[in-house]
């Protein structure tokens, strides 16, 4: 007691040691707790940030042209694209084509060049193949002429002083529908050429039916659920959750029974009599939809359910002993406090939506694939990465758009809250 001041207070020197010592152990708990999150981090980091700083470099990449062709490259900087290459620049792309080291570098190149100007592929693989041709720069360009006529054309030489940069906005502007002129200029592509525009306008009316016909039919479900004693409404949840242990292909193939022309669907509504011939419910809209909406209807019901949980049952009553008609009360002050439920459950399911791939690559049609479709087929069958990391570029923005509305009228509500 002795140390303590008659007022209650530590003297100077106490004070600063125990200040010192306060602030000591302050910092070890702070750092105590980031290093238990560092291990959180470090799995973020590898498997998030890094495979989304790579997808975002690759849409903006263009290594293959820069790097197969250095000297054609660089012959033709001063070049007009209105005239004929020089001599210089036919014995420059000779030169690059027999420094490549095998045939898949060939291939990679061809396969750029191509995907600006069709025809590409063939033209560079075979003057490939008939390497070596030596002599002057005259006689190299009469033997290429003479080899293929093509390489007179200014189109294919303009595709390749075009790509003469290893950085290149093309990929995400063709994923915008828009393209570069000659020039460099920006410019929408030709009318028939437009067609991510519309692909990504599906993805959002696909993902959007889904969504509302989710929350339609798993709000009523979240609120009996809601409603239940906890032990029945656990037993419930049960079921609503069985569609997470089975495999999304075997619910695909499921539907693909229960959907076709003798199936169990049709079947039914004929023996009802609702029907006189089988719906189409497969290979079209309907089908993706249906199914679609089976397999997300999960991502709804449970945020719903968790607010569900909190909102008390006496305030619906209490509106109704106050004078409101039981259905207004339920709209005018049960639904505005389930709006955070709603909200989370749209994004969610949304978000999901907007990225499937396998359901309505196996029960839709031609006219029914979203953009998840293409970017695996630029990334299979194409084999043009550039492409696949644009569009999958646009549908990270879309996302990280949509999360910033959700951000925005989540503060809304706590405001009006």
């Amino acid at each position: 007691m002795s140390s303590i001041t008659s007022q209650g207070t530590f003297p100077g020197n106490d004070a600063a040691t125990l200040r010192i010592a306060l602030s000591r152990a302050e910092a070890r708990r702070k750092w105590r707790a980031f290093s238990l999150t560092v291990p959180l981090l470090v799995f973020l980091l590898l498997t998030l940030l890094v495979p989304i700083a790579a997808l975002l470099q690759r849409a903006v990449e263009n290594p293959e042209v820069v790097a197969a062709l250095p000297r054609t490259v660089q012959s033709l900087k001063d070049w007009t694209p209105e005239a004929p290459p020089k001599p210089a620049s036919y014995a420059a792309l000779v030169e690059d084509l027999g420094h490549l080291s095998d045939s898949s570098d060939a291939g990679a190149l061809a396969r750029r060049l191509n995907s600006e100007v069709p025809g590409a592929r063939s033209l560079v693989m075979g003057t490939y193949r008939a390497l070596p041709i030596a002599g002057s720069p005259e006689e190299i360009q009469a033997r290429l002429l003479q080899l293929d006529p093509r390489w007179g054309e200014p189109l294919f030489w303009q595709a390749i002083a075009k790509n003469s940069s290893r950085w290149t906005p093309d990929y995400l502007l063709a994923s915008v529908d828009l393209q570069r002129d000659s020039k460099g200029n920006v410019e929408r592509m030709p009318p028939d050429q437009r067609a991510f525009g519309a692909i990504l306008l599906r993805t959002f009316q696909i993902s959007f039916l889904v969504t509302v016909f989710c929350l339609a039919l798993g709000y009523p479900l979240a609120w009996w659920l809601a409603s239940l004693p906890a032990r029945k409404a656990n037993l419930l949840m049960i079921l609503v959750l069985v569609p997470f242990w089975t495999s999304i292909l075997v619910r695909v193939a499921a539907w693909i029974v229960l959907l076709q022309s003798e199936g169990l669907v049709n079947r039914g509504l004929m023996g009802i009599g609702l029907i006189d011939s089988p719906l189409a419910l497969l290979f079209n809209r309907a089908g993706v939809v249906i199914a679609m909406v089976h397999i997300l209807l999960p991502f709804m019901i449970l945020p719903l359910y968790s607010v569900m949980k909190n909102v008390p049952a006496t305030y619906i009553r209490a509106a109704v002993s106050l004078g409101s008609a039981p259905l207004s009360a339920f709209f005018r002050v049960y639904v505005p406090q389930t709006y955070p439920g709603i909200s989370a459950g749209a994004l969610l399911v949304f978000i999901l939506s907007i990225g499937y791939y396998v359901t309505p690559a196996l029960l839709g049609g031609a006219d029914d694939q979203m953009l998840s479709y293409y970017i695996a087929r630029y990334t299979n069958v194409e084999v043009n990465w550039g492409m696949a990391c644009a569009l999958g570029a646009v549908l990270l923005t879309a996302t990280m758009v949509l999360y910033s509305v959700y951000r925005r009228i989540g503060k809304a509500e706590l405001s009006i809250g």
